[in-house]
């Protein structure tokens, strides 16, 4: 093999989990990695993916979809019915193989991963060989987002720009995949484009954003239940993936808003970069360009698996991804069509229609804390149970007790976070005092209680419909968040309440548990004040 053969379809580089079933049956094992081709074709064989960075699993789950789209002819909106034809294919068990066979034989020529004589690499642009400077590349450490590259710190190995060491071509393509859609704004390599040189790139399309898959039991299931129906208008022949391209898209021009679905989840990158194959076989990448793909101008902005929510400037913007945030603190925004709060969070588009796929569907969120510009933090990535099933349109009678029970968590997690900070803004004379250990102590161990505490009240939901209020102890769930709060502010207040200070701040501190102190009321001319009552409000304190 060189590496002018080297194809994404056949070449093995995606990592999967088989199902069960499938490990079990198989003489000799099933191989780690497999290419396109066979990833579609045995899809309901695969459990899943197994890309250990979430936002490369993210990355190629909208790569998958997009051609879970083609070959199904699930791209358009007709003819008939699309639910019904989707539903049909899910029937079948299986993608359509001829679909397969004829989408892949006509673009087979596009997913080459290199093209030395400056053709169409896949998802690359060839001409960066000549628009940026050959002795002034951005390096395979700059490629690897978990390396550090120039004076940045380790993060998860230790690297050396002078001797990196070479990644393997599948480890160079998920993270190819990774720059597209998480990459950074702000400074990269300078690239000429009709004499003029430009140096700044925008941030990638799912840069901050938590992403929300729902997830089957096979990797068929979830390809089918990410699917979202097109527009009537939608047509194929314009609503085009980048290998689909008849001609690379010209950086000094404006790009242009994507025309459907396929080209939502593929071609909004905002970057361009281009691998440099080690010789001779291509198995591993020996250096990378990276830069801007336009110049001016930016796609906009969309994606049915984020949850758009407003800022108070009244922009949408999509939830940003958070390490410290559990996964069941946004399932009411997952499965209600309008979740409450200030900031008006709105379900991702494809909860509307992925539970007409199966009713045993999780939540898979993947993502990357980090900042617009360079700063990365941390992956995140969370699965819930089966909860799909409970989306506000198939079984409205749980929107209420899911949405209460995630808002009694929340609540009492916000109740101790100023129950504490009080305390220790008391106990040190300091109003302005920085409680954050003491804070970050007491929700390290509030919150992982308080996941469980919601999964376990959350399993006992009613199904069935019989009782209207789906058998929800809203006073019982109130009393468990209570006592998880409690424990959790006598643990870490422990420490001081063995001096007399210490012991009346975290007294006087308690009180934020209960909603805080309540607020006086204006007393009529002439009549006698009415004494405060030893505990304050409870949930409408916090509005929760």
């Amino acid at each position: 093999m060189t590496t002018s053969t080297f194809n994404l379809l056949d070449e093995p580089w995606i990592p999967v989990r088989w199902t069960p079933t499938e490990l079990s049956s198989a003489v000799a094992g099933r191989p780690d990695r497999i290419g396109l081709r066979e990833l579609l074709a045995r899809s309901p064989e695969i459990a899943g993916l197994a890309i250990a960075e979430p936002p490369a699993h993210s990355a190629l789950l909208r790569i998958l979809y997009a051609l879970t789209a083609r070959v199904t002819g699930l791209d358009e909106a007709g003819p008939g019915d699309w639910g019904v034809r989707r539903a049909d294919v899910r029937d079948a068990g299986e993608l359509p193989p001829q679909g397969i066979s004829d989408y892949l034989a006509t673009y087979r020529h596009r997913f080459f991963l290199y093209d030395p004589d400056g053709g169409r690499p896949w998802m690359q642009d060839a001409r960066l060989a000549h628009e940026c400077d050959p002795d002034n590349t951005a390096g395979v450490n700059k490629l690897i987002v978990t390396r550090p590259s120039g004076n940045n710190h380790s993060w998860f190995e230790h690297t050396s720009d002078a001797a990196p060491g070479l990644p393997t071509a599948s480890e160079a393509v998920l993270n190819l995949l990774v720059w597209h859609y998480y990459g950074p704004s702000g400074r990269c390599s300078s690239r000429e484009v009709n004499g003029a040189k430009s140096a700044s790139a925008k941030a990638g399309p799912l840069r901050t954003a938590l992403s929300y898959h729902p997830e089957g039991e096979t990797l068929f299931e979830t390809l089918l239940a990410g699917l979202v129906p097109p527009k009537s208008t939608v047509k194929s022949a314009q609503d085009q993936c980048p290998w689909e391209w008849h001609d690379l898209p010209d950086p000094d021009a404006v790009p242009v808003a994507p025309a459907g679905p396929c080209a939502r989840l593929t071609a909004c990158s905002q970057h361009a970069l281009l691998l440099v194959p080690q010789e001779p076989d291509g198995q591993w990448v020996r250096d990378a360009f990276i830069t801007w793909a336009y110049r001016d101008g930016r796609i906009p902005r969309d994606d049915s698996f984020l949850i758009w929510q407003v800022s108070q400037q009244g922009n949408r913007y999509p939830r940003p991804a958070d390490s410290g945030r559990a996964l069941w603190r946004d399932l009411d925004a997952l499965l209600l069509k309008e979740s409450a709060g200030a900031a008006q969070p709105r379900r991702p588009r494809v909860f509307e229609y992925a539970c007409e796929v199966s009713d045993y569907l999780r939540v898979r969120a993947l993502g990357f804390e980090q900042e617009g510009q360079a700063k990365d933090t941390q992956f995140v990535d969370a699965s819930t149970p089966p909860v799909v099933e409970f989306v506000e349109r198939e079984t409205a009678r749980t929107a209420l007790p899911v949405a209460t029970l995630r808002q009694l968590g929340e609540t009492y997690g916000r109740r101790l976070d100023r129950a504490v900070k009080r305390a220790w803004a008391q106990y040190v004379d300091d109003a302005k005092a920085d409680a954050g250990t003491w804070a970050a102590q007491a929700g390290a161990r509030y919150w992982p209680g308080a996941e469980a505490e919601f999964w376990h009240r959350f399993a006992q939901l009613d199904r069935t419909g019989a009782d209207l209020g789906a058998g929800f102890d809203a006073a019982a769930a109130r009393t468990a968040f209570l006592r998880l709060a409690m424990a959790a502010y006598d643990s870490v207040t422990d420490s001081v309440t063995r001096t007399q200070r210490g012991a009346r701040a975290a007294s006087d501190a308690r009180i934020e548990l209960y909603g805080g102190p309540r607020k006086k009321k204006q007393e009529h001319a002439g009549s006698a004040p009415r004494p405060v009552p030893a505990h304050g409000n409870d949930a409408k304190a916090d509005h929760g």
